[in-house]
């Protein structure tokens, strides 16, 4: 196999299967009697990946202000989520080879709707404890879900990668602009409007309940990857995973308010995220193909964080008659960081067990890692009492990203092995 080619098979393995270092998985034949309904159950369950984080932020100045919660504690709410992506996340494999990975997906969308309803029903407590069971669900579904993905749909691994890419940016999209007015129209209920994302939720459960019945063969050989803690490049993609999502989770946990306090309406703050995030799509699909034209992703690196960089910062010091180009500047970043990040785990792993194991690494400490952001953006809000401090946050999460990423981006591997247990 030439260079080109290989490097465009791995580009087509972008799907990290939670189970992939099970040799039958990925000799198996998957047994799926109705594809369609497969990739339509899937779609809905991606789709709800996102609603529960991106929900809450244009919201946040009134649930404050309904709750009596401090600027701290607002830091905290949007926080909490993003922590239990990580550290829920190693937990997927092992539910997955209990209990099978269908059964798992279905149980988390049914915790992930008590979660919505939880903190949209019972006040300050059921707030944050809602809050934490659905950050908790997502980061163990999204582990699961791209491996689905990969397991039942080989074959278009590229072409899946984008749809699933795609629902992830337009669940995010359609919570961030429709919340808003979603209260608005019962009342200026926020409960309502955080609570109505229950029925996706439950739409995707219905949908997905057909695939707890197939069956994809015995899980009987398992590899272990050894020494990737101690390897320096593995943490670099770590770092450069958990940096630039800590810029995400900002921007869905915090956007809307400082544009509001800038003088925007809880609506157009709604629909100014919503609008950055749907740049995305297109951003995440090309950045990935782009980068993998050059020796090697360093210089993508530096481009995208340079978009998403400049982006922040012309929403947060800009005149707001020109917020609409520095939003769309900021999605177009935000999009290929995230989908390099993805990128970067395939490109730096000689084999799908490596891969694999890396992508538990990164996803759990970086997730973890990126918490710190949103939760610092609260306690300099709270401490100035305004928003032009956070300037500085982003400065120093974006150059670390550019850091990490430059050591991430070199065309090499993780020097560690796999083998048999």
């Amino acid at each position: 196999m030439n260079p080109e080619t290989k490097r465009t098979s791995e580009l087509d393995e972008l799907l990290i299967d939670a189970e992939a270092d099970d040799e039958v998985v990925q000799a198996s034949h998957p047994l799926v009697s109705r594809p369609w309904l497969l990739l339509l159950s899937l779609i809905l369950v991606a789709l709800n990946l996102r609603p529960a984080l991106s929900s809450v932020a244009p919201l946040l100045a009134e649930v404050s202000s309904s709750l009596g919660l401090s600027a701290a504690k607002a830091g905290l709410l949007t926080t909490l989520p993003v922590l239990c992506l990580g550290l829920f996340a190693p937990m997927a494999p092992i539910l997955a080879r209990r209990f099978g990975a269908e059964r798992v997906v279905l149980g988390i969308l049914l915790s992930l709707a008590a979660g919505i309803i939880l903190r949209s029903s019972f006040g300050e407590v059921g707030l944050f404890a809602g809050s934490l069971i659905a950050g908790a669900s997502i980061g163990i579904i999204g582990v699961l879900l791209p491996g689905i993905i990969k397991r039942d749909f080989a074959r278009h691994a590229g072409a899946m990668t984008g749809v699933y890419t795609m629902a992830l940016c337009l669940g995010a999209a359609l919570a961030a602009g429709a919340t808003v007015p979603l209260s608005h129209y019962f009342g200026d209920r926020w409960t309502i409007g955080l609570g109505f994302w229950i029925l996706p939720a439950l739409v995707a459960a219905l949908f997905w309940l057909p695939q707890v019945g197939q069956k994809h063969g015995a899980h009987q050989v398992a590899y272990r990857v050894k020494g990737l803690l101690r390897d320096p490049l593995a943490w670099q993609v770590t770092l450069y995973m958990g940096l630039q999502s800590s810029l995400s989770y900002i921007v869905f946990g915090w956007l809307p308010s400082i544009l509001i306090g800038r003088g925007l309406s809880a609506t157009e703050a709604g629909l100014a995220l919503s609008g950055s995030i749907i740049m995305q799509l297109f951003s995440s699909l090309a950045a990935p193909w782009l980068a993998t034209r050059g020796k090697d992703q360093r210089l993508a690196i530096v481009v995208v964080m340079l978009f998403t960089l400049v982006g922040l910062f012309g929403c947060l010091y800009a005149p707001l008659d020109g917020l609409w180009g520095w939003a769309i500047l900021l999605g177009l970043g935000q999009g290929g960081t995230f989908s390099l990040a993805l990128t970067l785990i395939v490109l730096r792993s000689r084999d799908s067990h490596v891969a694999a194991n890396l992508s538990s690494m990164a996803q759990g400490f970086g997730y973890t890692l990126a918490s710190v952001g949103p939760f610092a953006v609260g306690l300099v809000h709270d401490w100035t009492g305004g928003w032009s401090a956070i300037g500085w946050i982003f400065a120093v999460i974006g150059v670390g990203a550019i850091i990490a990423g430059l050591g991430a981006g070199r065309a090499l591997y993780v020097q560690v092995s796999s083998e048999k247990r």
